[in-house]
């Protein structure tokens, strides 16, 4: 059994490259969205000093992510109008070959049930934008490698990018809606 959405679209890329702001964005403009779960999971486990963060426990902050995000997949109820997703289950396969750990079955299965759109956004790395805050400790070099590992594991996931432009957010959202209203 396959729970394919194709009003789902994930916005993927690096850490620092504007998803975020371009989900608020879309958000202002009355889309449903779904906030990215890594940087909910790092604030929850920071409150207690839990170690299922990317410093610390990968494998168990990678288990909370796929939970979190199998749960976000599943709680939207729209079927017909566009979704926007702050990253994506599949995104877990890219993270598991950065902490150079092997995909579990269950992972695996878990991609092959919960598709999106098979058209995905992707945000490029972009200097100008990069910051570090409490939850985003990566260097601007681990961001470019986590572009390079989102696109890795989404053309092996079966689906294809496109390039956000790097421009004003309210010039992001009308570049997504145009490349949605088309499909």
């Amino acid at each position: 059994m396959e729970f394919t959405r194709n009003n789902f679209y994930i916005f993927t890329g690096g850490p620092g490259t504007g998803k975020t702001t371009l989900i608020e964005t879309l958000r202002s403009r009355g889309y449903s969205c779904v906030g990215e779960a890594a940087r909910k999971i790092l604030q929850q486990q920071m409150k207690f000093d839990g170690d299922a963060v990317n410093w610390k426990n990968r494998i168990k902050y990678r288990e909370l992510m796929l939970s979190w995000s199998v749960d976000g997949f599943e709680s939207v109820e729209e079927r017909i109008r566009p979704v926007f997703f702050d990253r994506g289950i599949p995104e877990l396969i890219g993270y598991s070959a950065m902490i150079k750990a092997d995909v579990p079955e269950y992972l695996q299965r878990a991609v092959d049930l919960f598709r999106y759109n098979p058209m995905m956004f992707i945000a490029p790395p972009w200097k100008e934008i990069y910051r570090n805050d409490t939850e985003r400790k990566q260097s601007f070099a681990e961001a470019i490698d986590g572009y390079l590992a989102a696109i890795a594991c989404y053309e092996k996931c079966g689906y294809s990018l496109v390039e956000i432009p790097k421009v004003p957010p309210a010039e992001r959202a009308d570049f997504v809606l145009a490349r949605v209203e088309s499909c």
